[in-house]
This record gives structure tokens, sequence and C-alpha cells, in this order.
């Protein structure tokens, strides 16, 4: 089974994943003052999705049957990789530092075209680092 999540910060700080699939009546949803934490809480909820909808006599998936995809917004994925220098970041994606910064904090938001840009660049860094070799 696959689930399509969206991981954001919030206007208080914190963040939060959230999801529209479901095991029987069971949602998903977690919080955290991180993504980390927020992943982990949503990871419980599907697992004690898992293990209410059983009570009842339903039909569920296991637990490592589940493939979660994270949705992230801007915020949410400088949270969660925290080791990426964003001014080093800007400068591989070709975006102005300030304007980075200001996105990974939450004060702006990048339109479509900037978030193609940011989403081109981490998946050549990742590309990147599938083929290296030590």
């Amino acid at each position: 089974m696959r689930v399509n999540c969206v991981v954001e910060k919030g206007s208080d700080g914190l963040f939060a994943v959230y999801s529209e699939d479901h095991i029987g009546k069971s949602y998903f949803g977690g919080f955290g003052e991180s993504v980390s934490e927020a992943k982990e809480d949503f990871l419980a909820s599907i697992r004690e999705a898992i293990e209410e909808e059983s009570r009842e006599g339903n039909k569920v998936p296991r637990f490592e049957d589940i493939r979660v995809c994270y949705h992230y917004d801007v915020p949410s994925f400088f949270n969660y990789f925290d080791f990426i220098n964003v001014s080093k970041f800007a400068a591989y994606a070709g975006i102005n530092e300030s304007k980075m910064r200001a996105y990974k904090s939450g004060i702006a938001y990048p339109g479509e075209k900037m978030t193609a840009r940011i989403l081109k660049a981490a998946r050549t860094i990742g590309a990147d680092l599938s083929t290296v070799l030590l």
C-alpha cells in the first residue's frame, strides 16, 4: 500500500504530516516541533489505524508493506534535511541566497517555477550521490 502525505510547517512553527489516505475509517496524521517528530507521530498513527481496523475484524495491510511518500514544503524540506547548507544549495540551484533563506524559514514561499528549480536541484544532488563509490 502506498500512502501519500504532505509535510508542512504551520504558522505556529510546528510541523504537520497528513494524508487523505486511510485504512478503513482510520486516517493518519502527525505533529511535532521538527519534521522528524511529526513523521514519527504520523507513522504511529498508521500503526494505530492498523491495530484499530484489525481489532474490528477488517482486512489490513502489514505495516512493513506500507510505503510512505512525503511531499515537503520548502521549510519542512530544509528542517528534515538540516545537513544541507542553504547558502551552497542556493548557489547550486542558481537562486538568490536571501530568497532561499526566506523560503527555508517560511517567511516567503516559492512560486511554481522556483519550486521546480529547487526540486530539480535536490533531485540532481540525489542522483549524483547515488553514483558515489567510496
